[in-house]
């Protein structure tokens, strides 16, 4: 049955549409177009007046959530996360791997890749984040230190085929042995590189950018400490103009104070919003897992060991809202950087991150405090009872 829904803004996110219609027939958006001046089509309408519509949201950076973790590769993992992240705004998301033993690595990627060839319930994985174990042993963060690797085309190339050709994005500290090779390889591949969990001076971040890198992995956590006479990687993120960075803007991982520098520096084209959200997310205070490790999750903090941070409870709509809170940008801004942006960065922009005719019907309905009341997914809504219907 063909669905209109109507709303008091639309965000494609490039454009602002006052007084939307939005055709959806099919689990498509059959066309959009303004209710000024001409009267609504044939078809099931669904109002949320004083509401806006944006694109349903795309994080490339998750390892879980609903007490599930993706490295769990079944049905009812990917099922779980992904219902639970339909109910925050989330279409479209990247499962994110954590450093772990390499038999079960590989048993991870093999499991996700057969996964992804059949849609989930709920937000849609669309490929996998590789986040380790390629990373410094300095900057390691939780990952296990013993179970880092040295980076080699080989050992990429084994990951590739457990994983089926579906990694689509890397992270890699570029001053590893190795790491400018692997990553002019992954590039070829066609698998986004971003530069994180790293020690990295200046130099070696450029090369490694030279080499193929189109990212940042959570700007400012597990980077090199800025120095003014040796500024490290953290300088060639928030100078390069060619290069996406991530941020994880919670509130705990990284300051107020340092997000207004990040936006300054990476302007409305290059910011991204992630959660690093781990199967904590959304569930009581207690012990999940990330990968192998066992994370204590209380107030909302995620650590291991004495208090090393391991992930977070953020949810990308919680996300968003703190963006606009913490630093002053416009919704649609803010949006964009969890839409638009990812969806460039990761080349999918041709199917996800905007709202136009004949696109997937993913579209996120958002209060006047900005909080996700429905989530289209396919034109299905996927959260009971926050909609009603006229006509």
């Amino acid at each position: 049955m063909r669905t209109i829904l109507t709303a008091a803004r639309l965000l494609t996110p490039v454009r602002v549409v006052e007084r939307p219609v939005v055709v959806v027939d099919d689990g498509a958006i059959a066309s959009l177009a303004t209710a000024a001046g001409s009267e609504l089509p044939a078809g099931r309408h669904v109002d949320f007046p004083d509401c806006t519509l944006i694109p349903a949201l795309f994080d490339v950076h998750i390892h879980g959530s609903g007490g599930h973790d993706a490295m769990e590769a079944t049905d009812s993992a990917l099922n779980h996360i992904g219902k639970f992240l339909a109910h925050r705004g989330v279409g479209a998301y990247f499962a994110t791997t954590v450093t772990a033993p390499l038999d079960t690595l590989l048993r991870s990627l093999s499991g996700l890749a057969k996964l992804l060839q059949a849609p989930p319930e709920g937000a849609r994985p669309v490929g996998i984040h590789l986040e380790g174990p390629f990373l410094s042993p300095h900057k390691r963060g939780a990952h296990a230190k013993n179970q880092l690797l040295t980076p080699s085309v080989a050992l990429l190339e084994r990951f590739w085929q457990a994983s089926e050709g579906q990694i689509r994005l890397m992270t890699i500290a570029p001053e590893l042995p190795g790491a400018e090779e692997t990553i002019a390889h992954a590039t070829a591949l066609g698998v986004r590189v971003s530069l994180g969990h790293s020690n990295a001076q200046n130099d070696a971040a450029r090369r490694g950018v030279a080499a193929g890198a189109a990212s940042a992995t959570h700007t400012f956590n597990a980077m090199r400490a800025f120095d003014h006479r040796d500024p490290g990687l953290l300088a060639e993120v928030l100078t390069n103009d060619g290069l996406f960075a991530e941020i994880i803007c919670d509130g705990l991982h990284v300051d107020p104070a340092a997000v207004r520098l990040f936006r300054r520096a990476k302007g409305p084209e290059r910011a991204l919003l992630v959660t690093d959200a781990m199967a904590g997310t959304g569930m009581p205070d207690g012990n999940y897992r990330l990968g192998d490790l066992e994370v204590r999750v209380k107030n909302g903090r995620c650590v291991v060991g004495e208090d090393t941070l391991a992930g977070s409870t953020l949810t990308l709509d919680r996300a968003v809202r703190n963006y606009s809170e913490f630093t002053g940008a416009p919704l649609a801004e803010a949006v964009g950087l969890a839409t638009r942006n990812p969806a460039r960065m990761t080349g999918l922009d041709g199917e996800i991150g905007t709202l136009e005719p004949g696109r997937s019907a993913d579209i996120a309905v958002l209060s006047p405090k900005h909080e996700v009341l429905e989530t289209f997914l396919r034109g299905r809504p996927c959260v009971s009872g926050a909609i009603t219907f006229n006509g």
